[in-house]
């Protein structure tokens, strides 16, 4: 059976550099890709507006999945025909997976008073202190900010009541995701669940291929992700440890950080053996 494969990649700390935020080191690996027709499709914790100037800058064409999980854009006739449960907005058939962004805000309005001064919402800075913040441009910034389906925090206060707040979220319906650097809310929605949907579209579209998923990222939030995708490539971070995993198999760990990994990992994983077949 012919095989097609499809990698799905986080972003920051991933196809990004985690203090940079450049993608030079994989740019050649882009390259190559795109030559032999493998989708990359991006799965990240960034906003729609994020994505798309992210998507344009490394001349990408495939879906991407925005805010972990909560939402997948596929580009107006991508596929054979509209997805079902998709709906068209500005050229992309959007497939969501969960409640708005002001759900989650009203939800720790209400009930995470006493965390108040254990954490900075993206809601409550400024696009000139998210900048600061995260290094980011303050144009770049303010897209960040433009969430749709997640509020991120910078958590300030103790391990213990972050562990506390989880479990206080989590009993009220929230998904909490630790990121590269932001404690993620959001609905019952993660990157795994989002790269399975789109999997089965790519299967539709193509019944007598097997499809092959590639998926690579560094941080927690990319755990879900890379459990259901056929090969897992952990990305070594220069700030924390690998995510964790309960899967032993089809697993690797990149030798390098960031961008240079991911080309590292994908070139001994897939483009080496696409050589020999």
């Amino acid at each position: 059976m012919k095989k097609k494969r499809v990698i799905f990649t986080d972003l920051d700390g991933t196809l990004l550099d985690h203090y940079t935020y450049k993608t030079d080191a994989a740019e050649e690996t882009l390259a190559i890709l795109k030559s032999q027709n493998i989708p990359v499709v991006l799965n990240s914790s960034k906003t729609q507006q994020e994505m798309l100037l992210i998507r344009e800058q490394l001349n990408l064409t495939s879906p991407f999945i925005i805010e972990n999980g909560a939402a997948i854009y596929i580009p107006v006739g991508y596929f054979k025909a509209q997805p079902q449960d998709t709906v068209l907005e500005n050229g992309f058939w959007v497939k969501s997976f969960c409640q708005p962004k002001e759900y989650w805000l009203s939800l720790l309005g209400e009930h995470a008073m006493a965390y108040r001064n254990d954490f900075q919402g993206f809601s409550q800075l400024t696009d000139a202190q998210l900048a600061e913040l995260t290094g980011l441009p303050i144009d770049k910034a303010t897209m960040a900010k433009q969430r749709q389906f997640s509020e991120p925090l910078n958590w300030l206060g103790s391990e213990q009541s972050k562990a506390d707040f989880i479990n206080l979220m989590s009993s009220l319906g929230a998904t909490i995701l630790q990121g590269g650097r932001f404690l993620h809310v959001s609905g019952e929605c993660d990157k795994g669940l989002a790269q399975t949907w789109l999997t089965a579209q790519y299967q539709q579209e193509a019944p007598q291929q097997q499809i092959i998923t590639i998926a690579l990222g560094d941080s927690n939030n990319d755990s879900a992700m890379l459990e259901e995708a056929t090969i897992a490539i952990q990305i070594h971070s220069p700030v924390h440890e690998f995510p964790h995993l309960n899967r032993k198999h089809q697993v690797y760990q990149s030798r390098l950080d960031g961008p240079a990994g991911w080309a590292e990992s994908l070139h001994d994983v897939l483009l080496s053996s696409l050589t020999n077949e």
